[in-house]
């Protein structure tokens, strides 16, 4: 009788224990996953600020360099293929393929305002612009902040993802709901479109 109540009592003990690190666990796991997804709700907020400038500065070139219609086209096509396809990807950060895709398009729109930089850069009256100035300069301050952004995204995700493969998440993990790694973002680096102070051109 003293035999079976002492196994009941260690059944008990290793069943609560058990359960305790799989409690821990799991909150530990929810807690990461929440931290890199509010990181990435700061990335979308600074990728909509950027689709919102993109359009302005697009019309505010246009004004000066209509024959340069190929290059401005290409900007608002990138833009709108990037913007479609950001929506839903803050809650498939697991799956590679939906990050994969809409980095690609964020690549894709990191070439075309190259390019659109590398045209102002070849106009220094357009550059001595107010307001291309004002919009390259606030473009180049959303830039940076969607670097750091990331770069806090990355860190959380990371943070998830060595939890995620640790001992013992790693045992239970996918039965608790985590079954896969956060995507971390590489995509490339989007151009910096500089400011050139304002200089007034002398006839």
């Amino acid at each position: 009788m003293l035999n079976a109540l002492l196994i009941a009592g260690t059944a008990i003990v290793s069943v609560v224990a058990v359960a305790t690190i799989i409690i821990r666990t799991y909150n530990r796991l929810v807690a990461d996953k929440q931290i890199a997804g509010n990181s990435f709700a700061q990335i979308e907020v600074q990728l909509k600020r950027r689709y919102d400038l993109i359009p302005s500065l697009v019309e505010a070139v246009r004004a000066y360099l209509g024959h340069e219609r190929e290059t401005l086209e290409a900007v608002i096509a990138a833009r709108s293929q990037a913007s479609s396809k950001l929506p839903g990807v803050g809650q498939q950060l697991n799956d590679p393929n939906v990050v994969g895709t809409w980095a690609a398009s964020e690549s894709a729109l990191g070439g075309a305002i190259g390019r659109l930089a590398m045209v102002i850069e070849a106009y220094p009256e357009l550059k001595a612009n107010e307001t291309v100035a004002g919009l390259t300069e606030e473009l180049t301050s959303t830039e940076n902040r969607i670097a750091f952004a990331r770069g806090l995204y990355n860190d959380g995700a990371t943070t998830f993802n060595i939890r995620r493969q640790s001992f013992p998440a790693i045992v239970f993990a996918a039965a608790i709901g985590f079954g896969d790694d956060l995507v971390c973002l590489q995509f490339d680096d989007q151009p910096e479109i500089h400011q050139v102070p304002a200089v007034e051109l002398v006839a």
